[in-house]
């Protein structure tokens, strides 16, 4: 019998293969009150995953449904909030939201683990064990049965096997690498600071591969945030001059899913804080000691973070027959309902939805979670009645980019463009409305007042 060990992700025909008997020898068994009720698994605690976790709770939670929620994490995080983490601008231990107490009071259930594989005859998803940091384990593998199945597991960055990517890069894609790149940003000034001796070319340089939305946040927050650090007497070193950021991007230009107006004035600002623009050229390999462009430029680095392009996680790919796209992301109809299953559905980034009259699957954005987060909770209760699932009809509301205290830039409906203060609100308000959808109105509302009175008397950055 294989061992699965802690970090280890199986596919799903492994699991499936050397640990069959294992996984029947444990089923969760339902509570007397769950034999009646209509079982929904939510795979995912993300933006979409714990939205609709939420709102399934607070509707059906006491009575007709049994919610569970699936994740590998004890806490969430916000995805598009994980630049701040990253550059020390947001506490990720102060600002999550523990799955197990928000749970409990919103009416569903949590169970901590990954999932590693399903069976659709007997509609069963299998969970691997977790261990803690020392390799113990904690929970046992197990077996959840469902009604209704539910994919919300995001999307992780595509190095596109990139030499090097995998081993000398961090990624944006948990709080666990944005935690792990603050610290390495923070070393990186203490280091430079302690040298009395020249610094060698690649310190204090951040090359940030991907200049989408956020790639370009993460330039502009990390500006802010070196330059507060070194404000704190690291003084032996003019960081003005030697802290340097360089944005790479494949495409013509950065922010190539946005409007190009909204790229124009983020370069400019970006530039004229010194940060260096290269588009049009490819990241060949990284190394411990920078990144190589094209076939003969080097540019030395002691950061390196990829953000260029996403997919969804490898182990959706052949999940038990269930159709994906080239970038691992379920194939669902209008309705988010898998193609071939009728109680499996995805959303969020690792949905593949291609709505009538589109060519192009839905951008994967929070707003596309959020929306579909709020669908699904329709699509339950139509499945509750008996009737036909509605389907989803997606509404653009525009984009918008925050480059730290610099700037904001918007895009909204019709076209019509924002900047600056309104433009900063609308951009906060989109948290704000995530945070409302997770914890309610009251509490958002307690936890803003509470935030501005005690603005004044936190650090801007976090500084260990």
């Amino acid at each position: 019998m294989q061992i699965i060990t802690p970090g280890m992700r199986l596919v799903p025909e492994a699991v499936l293969a050397n640990n069959a008997a294992l996984f029947r020898a444990i089923p969760e068994t339902p509570s007397h009150a769950d034999r009646s009720r209509h079982r929904v698994v939510i795979v995912g605690g993300g933006a979409g995953g714990l939205e609709l976790a939420t709102r399934l709770g607070r509707k059906f939670g006491k009575r007709r449904v049994s919610v569970t929620l699936v994740d590998r994490n004890r806490t969430h995080i916000w995805k598009p909030l994980l630049h701040e983490v990253a550059s020390g601008a947001l506490s990720a231990s102060n600002d999550a939201v523990e799955y197990i107490g928000h749970a409990s009071r919103h009416h569903y259930r949590y169970r901590i683990g990954d999932v590693v594989g399903i069976d659709r005859a007997k509609r069963q998803i299998f969970v691997a064990p977790s261990f803690d940091d020392e390799g113990r384990q904690i929970i046992p593998p197990r077996v959840l049965g469902y009604d209704t199945l539910v994919l919300a597991v995001g999307s992780v960055s595509n190095d596109f096997d990139t030499p090097g990517a995998a081993r000398h890069a961090i990624a944006l894609d948990t709080a666990t690498q944005a935690v792990r790149f603050n610290k390495r940003m923070i070393d990186a000034c203490l280091r430079a600071n302690a040298q009395y001796e020249q610094l060698s070319p690649s310190q204090l340089h951040c090359v940030i591969v991907g200049a989408g939305a956020t790639g370009v946040e993460l330039a502009a927050e990390l500006h802010r945030s070196m330059r507060e650090i070194a404000s704190h007497n690291l003084d032996n070193i003019d960081f003005k001059r030697l802290i340097r950021i360089t944005l790479v991007e494949a495409g013509p230009r950065i922010l190539p899913a946005l409007p190009e107006h909204l790229a124009r004035a983020s370069a400019h600002l970006l530039r004229d804080l010194g940060v260096q623009i290269r588009c049009g050229i490819k990241v060949t390999e990284v190394t411990e000691g920078g990144v190589s462009l094209g076939e003969k430029l080097f540019v030395p680095a002691e950061l390196v973070v990829w953000s260029a392009g996403i997919k969804a996680p490898d182990f959706l790919k052949k999940l038990d027959g269930l159709e994906t796209d080239r970038i691992n992301r379920l194939v669902v109809d209008e309705t988010l309902q898998a193609l071939g299953d009728e109680n499996v559905f995805a959303i969020g980034d690792c949905a593949s939805c291609v709505l009538p009259g589109s060519e192009a699957p839905l951008p994967p954005r929070a707003q596309t979670a959020h929306q579909q987060a709020d669908h699904m909770v329709k699509v339950i209760a139509a499945r509750l009645e008996g009737q036909v699932a509605p389907a989803f009809r997606y509404r653009d509301y525009g984009s918008l980019v925050s480059l730290a205290d610099y700037g904001t830039f918007g895009n909204l409906i019709g076209g019509l463009k924002v900047e600056g203060l309104l433009a900063r609100l609308m951009y906060r308000s989109l948290y704000k409305m995530h945070l409302k959808a997770v914890h309610g109105t009251f509490k958002t509302v307690l936890d803003t007042v509470t935030g501005i009175l005690s603005h004044r008397t936190k650090p801007r950055v976090k500084l260990h």
